[in-house]
């Protein structure tokens, strides 16, 4: 947004007759410089830029280009003008993310700062504000002992040891304003409770009142449904003081459309605070879904339906774009994503970006979120430092995302300590600090040590409201042969516990090139998936991952950085073998199907069966709504027949049959079976071929608990 612009959008504000809270973007018109001997703020440059500038527009990380492996501090300065404030204007200063540490001053007072680099936060600029301002923002992207992501100390010597993904450091996500009146509506925290056919929907508003003495507000929650007709609204008057204030309103749904893996119905959640005399004060819109999710008898049930999920890791990264991602990378990489299955992941080490939350919230992904404490060790999760720095990360991730019908439950760490005093005591902490805040959801971490225990009271995972568990076996964890006795100790030491396998997979050091690694690959998924399926008290199994990513370690010896090969894509989203045998492997459904053939003339009858996978499968949950499409085409590609069919319920083998008219010429047919989800994404594919040389022949169908093969398709760029 250029100056002219804002300023435009600014006097129309002014200009209405109530100051509801407006949005204003400020990514673009930034100036960029490296600090590397840190002289940036004893040479002033929060009060006047540097020379030697670039022009940069945000999200934007340095780490792309020339400034490519830098460590240390930059900055980033941006102008925008103002007209004269208005009585009782508030403008807050927002940032998406910015990795790692920021200090931010305007008009050369500092204003604040932030560390973490995942989460949003932003600053009240109100006193500071000039016609014409002046933002400069210092980033450092180094990290330490105490810093979370940190160095991984965990049984490291020397004990500066990098985490297992690149420090973008930068302003990665979007910047911008809003501009409100003396009320404002901060957040909300949605949440419902599913009773028969009906639920409840409680509204928690956290509003601020810079008003001059207590009066009477008016808080109206409308909720509007999937399909944007009005679904409940009602109004709550509350007498308000200046400060802050929770406001509980509570809706009632006859009717929910509830929120499931293949119906992910979302609802929209608009508060307006009015006064006595109904004039709007401030307006704020928020989405939510309805559903229950439970864990029943080491089951994890998604609205009373017992399901088994997969699914794959993502890193926020890629060459183009570094962790500055833009929509379009995020779009392209969770559509390849939900063309492999995925239903369920804990998507990597840190909080993501709000578009990949909207994103799993309208595709029906499981998510269990994370903060970035990676393989700390017990001194650092004894740390005051590290403690406060770990609650505070948790609670922005909590109040930014927990209003997402995908999330339900919350990962404190990876690979930690957690085996220790120390370690325990950390997971109890942050358990118990997550409950206060979010208590419908589930609380867990992911461990790669459960099998070196002894008895399970010596594990946070004891504490833990299920077991997350990452192997390795086929490479960091010993041979593949060994996974089946590791798991069998896991059922033994956690007989109560339901266990997501949070990580598998192989990383490419453990093959003699990348080929041959993706070749031990594909055996790791043909061979583990299986396994793993065998146990029902697996309720998911997560592949790491879906792309190769940037890091400082994990390679080969003698190198110190480059791209982790470890995906069923490369960086550059190029497909490997084991991209095409893991979307075989996690269809759905059985799909199959063989021409009836009683004469040497081309078939006109052919017959396809579908069947949902049994609960002895991974992946496996209900089928409801699905459709088969097919089309038949002659020797030349020409589509000389068509069809499709409604499929409520595939609990059971459904059979469909089709017919064509007759062809005297033709030397062969082929039929093209697609299954389609309710969003009309593909759950499963696969051709049946007729050829006249085939004559009298009639493949037998798959059985049920057979997923269907991949019809192919094109690789990514």
């Amino acid at each position: 947004m250029n100056r002219f612009f804002l300023g435009a959008v600014l006097s129309l504000v002014f200009c209405a007759p109530a100051l509801a809270a407006t949005s204003v973007d400020l990514d673009r018109d930034w100036l960029f410089r490296t600090d590397p001997t840190q002289i940036g703020a004893t040479a002033g440059w929060q009060v006047k830029p540097p020379a030697e500038t670039e022009s940069v527009n945000l999200p934007h990380t340095w780490n792309i280009g020339r400034h490519d492996n830098y460590l240390g501090k930059a900055w980033y300065f941006r102008t925008f003008e103002m007209p004269i404030q208005a009585a009782n204007l508030r403008v807050k200063l927002h940032f998406g993310a910015t990795f790692y540490s920021a200090r931010v001053w305007l008009n050369g007072t500092e204003v604040g700062g932030h560390e973490g680099g995942y989460t949003a936060y932003s600053f009240d600029i109100t006193p500071y504000l000039h016609n014409t301002n002046y933002l400069a923002v210092e980033i450092d992207n180094r990290i330490g002992e105490a810093t979370i992501p940190g160095f991984a100390m965990r049984g490291r010597d020397p004990k500066q040891t990098w985490y297992d993904w690149w420090d973008y450091g930068g302003i990665v996500r979007d910047v911008w304003l809003t501009l409100a009146g003396p009320v404002e509506v901060e957040r909300q925290r949605i949440r419902s409770q599913v009773k028969g056919q009906a639920a409840t929907v409680e509204d928690s508003i956290f509003l601020e009142s810079r008003l001059k003495k207590s009066e009477r507000l008016f808080a109206r929650a409308t909720a509007f449904g999937p399909d944007n007709q009005l679904a409940a609204t009602e109004t709550r008057a509350a007498e308000v003081d200046p400060g802050t204030h929770e406001v509980a309103v509570s809706l009632a749904l006859p009717a929910p459309k509830l929120w499931s893996i293949d119906h992910p119905n979302v609802y929209r959640m608009v508060v307006q605070i009015t006064d006595a005399d109904g004039k709007l004060l401030d307006e704020h819109n928020d989405t939510f879904g309805v559903r229950t999710v439970e864990i029943r008898d080491r089951h994890l049930l998604v609205n009373g339906e017992r399901v088994r999920l997969t699914g794959i890791t993502r890193h926020e990264e890629s060459v183009w774009e570094g962790l500055a991602e833009t929509p379009g990378t995020m779009r392209y990489d969770y559509d390849d994503m939900k063309a492999l299955q995925v239903t369920l992941t804990r998507p990597v080490h840190y909080p993501q970006n709000p578009f990949i939350l909207d994103y799993a919230d309208r595709h029906g992904i499981l998510l269990i979120p994370e903060i970035p404490v990676w393989q700390f060790s017990e001194a650092q999760m004894r740390d005051p430092k590290v403690l406060a720095l770990a609650k505070q990360q948790m609670r922005e991730m909590i109040e930014q995302a927990g209003n997402h019908p995908s999330i339900f439950g919350w990962s404190v760490c990876n690979e930690s300590d957690t085996g220790t005093p120390g370690g325990i005591a950390y997971f109890r902490l942050m358990r118990d600090f997550i409950r206060r805040l979010d208590p419908e959801r589930y609380v867990s971490y992911a461990d790669d040590n459960l099998t070196k225990l002894e008895r399970a009271q010596d594990s946070a995972a004891s504490d833990a409201d299920f077991v997350m568990m990452n192997q390795y076996f086929g490479s960091w964890h010993g041979p593949a042969s060994a996974l089946p006795a590791a798991l069998d100790k896991v059922d033994r030491l956690f007989p109560n516990k339901m266990v997501i396998i949070s990580e598998f997979g192989l990383p490419g050091v453990f093959g003699k090139d990348a080929e041959d690694a993706d070749r031990m690959r594909v055996k790791i998924i043909e061979d583990q998936m299986l396994e793993l399926a065998r146990r029902d008290w697996i309720a998911g199994a997560i592949f790491w991952c879906y792309q190769d990513y940037k890091s400082r370690r994990n390679l080969r010896p003698g190198l110190e950085e480059g791209y982790v090969d470890h995906g069923l894509v490369d960086e550059y989203r190029q497909r490997r073998p084991s991209y095409y045998v893991w979307k075989e492997m996690n269809s759905p459904a059985a799909l199959d199907g063989y021409w009836e053939q009683r004469t040497d003339k081309a078939p006109t009858t052919f017959t396809a069966t579908v069947q949902g996978n049994t609960m002895e499968r991974l992946p496996s949950y209900p089928l409801h709504d699905y459709r088969l499409e097919w089309d038949v085409r002659d020797e030349n590609n020409k589509v000389i027949a068509s069809g499709a069919q409604a499929l409520p319920d595939l609990a059971n083998v459904q059979t469909v049959v089709g017919r064509v008219e007759p062809l005297e010429q033709t030397a062969g047919l082929r039929l093209h079976l697609t299954l389609l989800s309710p969003t009309g994404s593909i759950a499963a594919e696969n051709n049946i071929d007729w050829r006249r040389s085939e004559v009298g022949s009639k493949p037998s169908p798959v059985p049920p608990s057979v997923p269907a093969g991949d019809a192919g398709g094109t690789p990514a760029r």
